[in-house]
């Protein structure tokens, strides 16, 4: 399982990648290796205001339907509509292409409340 040390974690399995007031949010490849084969990816809308915690989206695979968090609070500006032909680059690169949405952020304090690469892995290494 890759979790790479330059993004910051939810207990949701969310990463977020920081950059100038903005974060990219995406799954982690532990959360999409549990889901299984993607299918389907609902985005938010751009301009949507969340608050920490809350829902952003929707990710469905073969196996089930997972809601996918805000992991900190802020208003969506992009969403990576590719997914929308192509629903399986959450599996193929989590990471890169396969990211959800930004979110110009409340409060760039609040990335602090993450988790870092070694607390995730402490989080899903048994």
């Amino acid at each position: 399982m890759r979790v790479p040390d330059d993004l910051r974690y939810s207990a949701d399995h969310e990463w977020a990648r920081p950059a100038e007031g903005r974060i990219r949010i995406g799954i982690t490849d532990y959360a999409q290796d549990a889901l299984g084969d993607v299918v389907f990816v609902d985005l938010p809308a751009v301009g949507k205001a969340v608050g920490a915690g809350e829902v952003l989206g929707e990710v469905e695979s073969t196996k089930s339907v997972s809601e996918v968090y805000a992991p900190v609070a802020g208003t969506v500006v992009a969403v990576n509509a590719a997914l929308a032909d192509a629903p399986e680059k959450l599996n193929q690169d989590p990471y890169g292409e396969g990211w959800l949405c930004e979110l110009e952020v409340a409060s760039p304090e609040a990335l602090g409340a993450l988790l870092d690469a070694d607390g995730y892995r402490a989080l899903t290494e048994p």
